[in-house]
């Protein structure tokens, strides 16, 4: 086991698209989007315990611990690799992204505590084994898990690897918090956008084909997101990522996008998109 400590970002997402596709027998819903990871990030800490104890601080406001998918991941990591009693481990989360954003950062959270506890305990078990555990936290973990920008079908478990541009953005994070669960089940979410191919989207496929199909419901319901998305909109082609409520504007360069932020009536930051997520290339630095 190594002892030493050490640090790995979370990074956020952009679903630079959202499209409903159909709906499962049990429910879910098909979708297909692409994401892209940001250089903005929560930081999580590892320290290793030899008394098999996972704690996580501070704690997270009106979230159990036993909740919690830091906790939840690396128990369950725990029981898969089946870790001796001495196995466990001290986590510190510095929290930056918002909760119920749509920037993924639950699921990221997440994602690093699977890879940063595969390697303090070095477990070295390969990404597609960490990804199909992650799976069992959310559908959004297996991205963050593997690290490479990826157009995503299925419940978004299904991922082709994408090399896209990786531009600035002016992301607004309006104060609210969006129930996926309330979005997804709306009776005016569309859920028969017509798929389209990987080949599509990297050959260019019209903007207006690419859209987020639940900004519609969500405007409707989060009046403080349409504001975002309006203010947005007069600056160019403006989207939602996820089920919100952060939304998006990709700009020349990082100087235009802060100066754009300097106006906005909405917080918010700015970032640049990378193809490969943070995480992955700040865990090739940490020491064996």
């Amino acid at each position: 086991m190594t002892t030493a400590a050490f640090s790995l970002p979370a990074p956020a997402k952009l679903n630079l698209f959202l499209h409903v596709t159909g709906r499962r027998s049990d429910g879910y819903h098909l979708l297909q989007t692409v994401f892209q990871f940001l250089e903005v990030a929560d930081t999580l800490h590892f320290r290793h315990r030899d008394d098999g104890r996972l704690t996580l601080s501070p704690p997270m406001p009106g979230v159990p611990e036993a909740d919690n998918l830091i906790i939840r991941a690396a128990r369950l990591l725990q029981a898969h690799a089946g870790t001796n009693a001495s196995a466990g481990a001290d986590i510190v989360l510095e929290k930056r992204l918002p909760m119920g954003g749509g920037l993924g950062g639950g699921s990221s959270d997440a994602a690093t505590t699977l890879l940063g506890l595969n390697h303090l305990w070095q477990l070295e078990l390969e990404k597609d084994e960490l990804a199909r555990l992650g799976l069992q936290l959310g559908a959004d973990v297996p991205v963050f898990v593997r690290g490479q920008a990826a157009f995503a079908e299925g419940v978004g478990e299904r991922l082709t690897p994408v090399e896209i541009a990786e531009p600035w953005y002016l992301v607004l994070t309006p104060p609210a918090h969006v129930s996926t669960a309330e979005v997804f089940s709306h009776a005016d979410l569309t859920r028969h956008t017509p798929a389209i191919t990987v080949a599509a989207f990297l050959g260019g496929a019209p903007s207006a084909h690419l859209q987020n199909d639940c900004e519609k419901v969500v405007r409707m319901l989060v009046p403080a997101v349409a504001k975002a998305l309006d203010w947005l909109s007069l600056h160019g082609q403006a989207h939602m990522t996820g089920t919100g409520a952060c939304c998006f504007l990709e700009c020349p360069d990082e100087a235009s996008a802060n100066a754009l932020l300097a106006q906005s009536p909405v917080p918010g930051f700015v970032a640049r998109g990378r193809n490969v997520s943070p995480a992955h290339a700040a865990l090739a630095k940490v020491p064996p």
